[in-house]
């Protein structure tokens, strides 16, 4: 998918970005989530290569209840089987310029999503990579991050410019370690992540026009 970048610039074409050209084109396409009833999810061990961890799992819930805390109520998941969740989420191999995918999908008749992280911190280059070596929390952060962007687009949220959103996309640039490093500097161990919230006034006030009914 698209053509092969440099470490960084990969990182910088972003969390979320399937390609800059195709990830645009599809990410205007997004529709909320069908939420009537509970958003029932599904999350998958991950494959081999993917440098998944048993403790993302953790992660990856403490993500969809900071979308739930968002609105208040108005979107409440619940874990299923794979066949029947509405929401489903993948641990995958990086690729190149690929750190995190949203896919639309039907269920049931209902408007689903599949999200595909890309744990591996190993692909974000040199830099950020020894810096998740040395530090477990900071590569927590960014696998944490990557699942709570990549959830906000299967909640039907877009990227934007704004370099305070969750949903900001790096293609505009700016100072991308310290986008996860703004996060990290916030916790004093792994246990805070639940209640450190990494969504902006403007993530919550979208999010809510979906679903804060």
């Amino acid at each position: 998918m698209g053509h092969r970048l440099l470490p960084l610039a990969a990182l910088v074409a972003g969390i979320g970005l399937i390609t800059q050209a195709a990830g645009a084109q599809s990410l205007r396409a997004l529709q909320p989530l069908d939420d009537r009833g509970l958003v029932t999810y599904f999350i998958a061990d991950g494959l081999p290569g993917s440098q998944f961890q048993a403790s993302d799992r953790e992660l990856a819930t403490w993500a969809l209840t900071s979308w739930e805390t968002s609105v208040g109520g108005a979107l409440r998941f619940e874990p299923a089987g794979e066949n029947n969740a509405l929401l489903r989420i993948h641990w995958v191999p990086a690729e190149d310029g690929l750190y995190g995918e949203m896919r639309p999908l039907m269920v049931n008749g209902r408007r689903g999503a599949a999200v595909y992280v890309r744990p591996d911190t190993n692909a974000l280059g040199p830099d950020l990579a020894e810096r998740a070596r040395r530090d477990p929390l900071f590569r927590d952060t960014i696998v944490y991050l990557t699942c709570v962007h990549e959830l906000g687009h299967a909640l039907g949220l877009e990227h934007t410019d704004d370099f305070r959103d969750i949903m900001y996309f790096f293609g505009f640039g700016g100072d991308i370690p310290g986008f996860f490093g703004r996060y990290r500097t916030q916790l004093k161990d792994r246990s805070a992540i639940p209640n450190v919230s990494s969504l902006s006034a403007a993530d919550v006030a979208r999010v809510r026009e979906l679903y804060g009914r």
